[in-house]
Formats: structure tokens, C-alpha cells, sequence
């Protein structure tokens, strides 16, 4: 085999009641083959009609996928570029199974065979190349990570799989707000699954490691996590599930417990499942198709210099939380790659002495991306944005709130950056121009060092008045697949 167009396995969620799982079942793909006429576009919250066929579908168009279904049955043999479903929950099933739950480990046991399986149908039995590519959703990523964790964590043997993209999964377990996670004596269907003391026996962690770490056991740059911040449209349980998680999550799972540590993500503004759901998007479809076949990946970095606050906060004592807003977009997309906004209770927080500690940068924002311009240098090349805004806070001056000529929603800083790439006598060139000065043009070429086997893009982001920031936007770039 040769990469990166591997075999497909998609792995399914949590199936809370018997009726679920029977539906589940019933439906060949488990899900995968739903798509949506809904985009939450407007600023009112009314949808735009935008048509998504499914990832299934999706795949097939763009990649050149096959499902492997036929004569009423999965097939024995299948090309490389083939897309296949692990059924996990048919034993639970009363009509194709015992009607009878197994444990996690034993889900991923069986994981194992089936990919196994795959290797025979492709023909891949004596291929030391043989890969695949796993997409899961909710608890489907617990699944993998157990597989790859606990089940298969042989030291030096090479890893089937090639990597990992999970939709929406509860990393670090799922909490209600006010209470914390779920009470370990919470076993009815499974729901212990989700609890961090039943988590790190199936993820093969001790009892102080974070439930959210691979543990070692797979390259975390080769695990996407897919990270959903809109709550109030998950309509499971009529809203009572939403309610109990609270806003800062997709309805179910919190955006803190949602990916695992040290791996690149993207956050957009869907749901845990629904019309509005984080696997039938657009959004979620285009970083999958990135992350599995893109050819090159940007980590977008904020390192602050100077903060520039009111004259009379001068010489005093202040806390103050700046909410960082970033919005990720591509080149004549109706979507966004990533977003991370105040309004959908998704910024990045910061302090102001953690924000300008000697040594750290933000992490705004990681993408991979797929372009035309390293085939084509002549006429292709990479055109992105990034729209960065920082808030004005609330100071907190000698333990009290300072309000005095204070306008909330003011910035201190708010402007897109448009960029674009091109591939020229091998190596990168990145041009770039602010809005304020260039709308949606590029101007400017970035400053370019080597890093790490790759590039560091620098551009310096400054607003001179009162309040407002300098600092240095980074763009580390590298090859990917």
C-alpha cells in the first residue's frame, strides 16, 4: 500500500437506550451517510440553506472512495481506496445480536480483528505498508484510543493504523454542570464509560494521568480532534442534556474535555449530533479531508510583547482575563475552518501576566491544508485568513472592578489577515496584508526562518492606541502526509 489514501473505518457513538441501538443497527452506515441542507450562518441564528451530502458520500465524490456493501452483504474483496463501517453494536442487538452490551476493551478487541479484516479484503495480508484511516464519532474515539492504548500498545510493533480523527469525543470524560464528572456508581448502559475512574483502566493510565493523554502510545500529531461549541442546538433528551452540560460545549461533551492532550484540533460552531451535528458539516468534513490528504500544516501562534492598558492602571495591582477571538477561513469558502468566538462561548482565555510570560505563545489555531500550489507554482497558491480580535477586559484594579470609561465588547485589537502561499524553486514564499490597510489583499512578504524541519512564518500584529497591543503572529509550516 502507499499513502495517504488508506482504507476508511468510521466508529460510531453512544447508543443510550435499547430503541437507539436497535436503529443504530438498522442503518448500514450508523449515521455516517446523513448529511444537512442547514448552515448556522447569520448573526441572528437563522440557518442559511447549504446542501452536505454526508462524509460517506463526500468521500466517494472527492477521493475516489468505494463502500464495501454488496448483494445484501460486506464484500470479501475491496480496493485500497474503500470505506468501511465497524459495527460494534450488533451483539447489543436484540434482532442481529444477544441484545446484551460488552465492555469497552471488548469493543476494542474486536476493533482489532476488524481491521484485521480489512487487511485480508484489500489484499494487504503480507504487507508491512498496510494502513488505515480511522473517523469516529463521540464515544467511538474512547474506542480507538483504547485499541490503540490498552488492546494493541506492544512497544515497537508499527501501528495499523495511520491516524485518527475523532468528531466530538468526551477526551476527558463528561461533566455536569455543578456536579463535576459522572458518579463512578453510574453504570446503567455504559454511562461509566465517560467517568475518569473507568477511563484510565481501559485507556492503560495511572490513577494521576490526565484521562485526556495517549499515554505514549500513538504520535499525537497524528490524532485530529474535532471540537463542537454550539450547545443550544443539541436537542437529544428535549434539551435537558444541554442544560445539565452548559454553555463552553457541544451540548454533551465541555470544549475543555473534548480533545486529547498535546494534538492538533479545530473548534467550529456545531453540535454534538442533530441537523446542526459536528459529523453531517461541512466544517467537520474539510479538516478530515485536510488532515487525511492535505499537504502541508500551519500552526498559527500569538506571542505578545506589550499590552497597552489605560494610563490610569498605571502603577496599580491587576487581574484581567483577555479573550482571545480567532476564525480560521480558506479561499472562497462559505465555511470556516476553525472559530473560537465570545459570542459562542468559545475564546481563548488568557491572563495578562500568563498572556506576557517570557517564553509562551498562544496557540491560536492548527490547519492542514490541501492545495494546487506546489503542482502548479506558476498559477496555484494557498490563499487563507486569519481573523484575529482581542478584547478589552474587565480590570480588576486593587480587588475591585474598574469601569471607568469602560464600553464592553471594545478591542484592543481586531483585523483579518489574508495570506497567500506559493511554492516556488522548492521552498515556501508567504505574502500577507491586514484588512485595515489592504482589504482582502496581500501585500506584504513575510519574514522567513527555519524551524524544525520547517518554516516560521513571522508577522508583526500591533494596534499603538489606548488600550491596545504588540506583539508577533507565527505561521510554523511544515510538510505533511
Amino acid at each position: 500500500m502507499q499513502g495517504p489514501h488508506y482504507p476508511i473505518i468510521f466508529i460510531r457513538g453512544y447508543a443510550g437506550t435499547q430503541g437507539e441501538v436497535e436503529d443504530t443497527v438498522a442503518d448500514p452506515y450508523m449515521g455516517f451517510n446523513l448529511g444537512s441542507t442547514k448552515l448556522r450562518q447569520d448573526v441572528d441564528g437563522r440557518p442559511t440553506r447549504h446542501v452536505f451530502e454526508s462524509p460517506l458520500l463526500r468521500l466517494r465524490k472527492d477521493e475516489g472512495y468505494v463502500d464495501t456493501f454488496g448483494d445484501g452483504r460486506e464484500l470479501e474483496k475491496a480496493p485500497q481506496r474503500s470505506l468501511w463501517v465497524f459495527r460494534y453494536y450488533e451483539p447489543a442487538s436484540r434482532d442481529l445480536g444477544i441484545g446484551q452490551r460488552d465492555e469497552i476493551e471488548t469493543y476494542a478487541q474486536r476493533l482489532g480483528t476488524f481491521i484485521e479484516q480489512v487487511r485480508t479484503a484489500t489484499g494487504s495480508a503480507a504487507d508491512p505498508d498496510f494502513r488505515v484511516l480511522l473517523v469516529a464519532h463521540s464515544m467511538g474515539g474512547l474506542i480507538v484510543r483504547c485499541y490503540l492504548q490498552k488492546v494493541c500498545p506492544e512497544a515497537g510493533r508499527p501501528s495499523l493504523v495511520d491516524k485518527v480523527f475523532t468528531y466530538a469525543t468526551p477526551h476527558g470524560g463528561i461533566e455536569v454542570r455543578g456536579l463535576g464528572h459522572l458518579p463512578a456508581f453510574i453504570g446503567v448502559n455504559q454511562l461509566d464509560t465517560f467517568q475518569p475512574r473507568r477511563m484510565r483502566e481501559f485507556l492503560n493510565l495511572g490513577p494521576s494521568e490526565d484521562v485526556r493523554s495517549l499515554g505514549g502510545h500513538f504520535p499525537p500529531e497524528r490524532f485530529f480532534c474535532l471540537v463542537g461549541t454550539n450547545s443550544r442546538d443539541y436537542a437529544v433528551a428535549a434539551g435537558v442534556a444541554r442544560s445539565l452540560v452548559g454553555e463552553m460545549s457541544d451540548g454533551l461533551v465541555r470544549i475543555e474535555n473534548a480533545y486529547a492532550l498535546d494534538t492538533p484540533r479545530a473548534f467550529v460552531h456545531r453540535s454534538h449530533s442533530g441537523h446542526y451535528g459536528i459529523v453531517n458539516s461541512e466544517e467537520g468534513y474539510q479538516n478530515l479531508r485536510r488532515f487525511f490528504f492535505g499537504d502541508v500544516r500551519v500552526d498559527a501562534l500569538l506571542d505578545l510583547h506589550t499590552i497597552w492598558r489605560p494610563k490610569a492602571l498605571e502603577g496599580r495591582q491587576i487581574r484581567a482575563i483577555y479573550h482571545i477571538e480567532v476564525i480560521a477561513r480558506v479561499r472562497r469558502a462559505r465555511w470556516d475552518l476553525h472559530r473560537r468566538t465570545v459570542a459562542e462561548a468559545s475564546a481563548i482565555l488568557a491572563g495578562y501576566d500568563d498572556a506576557l510570560r517570557e517564553g509562551r505563545t498562544l496557540h491560536l489555531a492548527s490547519a492542514f491544508l490541501a492545495n494546487q500550489a506546489r503542482a502548479n507554482p506558476k498559477s496555484g497558491s494557498l490563499g487563507f485568513s486569519l481573523d484575529l480580535r482581542v478584547l478589552v477586559p474587565e480590570y480588576e484594579v486593587d480587588g475591585a472592578l474598574f469601569l471607568k470609561r469602560h464600553y464592553d465588547g471594545g478591542y484592543l485589537f481586531r483585523d483579518k489577515l489574508n495570506l497567500e502561499a506559493r511554492h516556488q524553486q522548492g521552498e515556501w514564499q508567504l505574502r500577507y496584508g491586514w484588512d485595515r490597510k489592504h482589504p482582502n489583499e496581500t501585500s506584504t512578504r513575510a519574514a522567513r526562518s527555519e524551524r524544525g524541519g520547517g518554516y516560521r512564518f513571522s508577522i508583526p500584529v500591533e494596534q499603538a492606541t489606548r488600550p491596545g497591543l504588540r506583539g508577533t503572529l507565527y505561521l510554523d509550516t511544515n510538510d505533511w502526509t
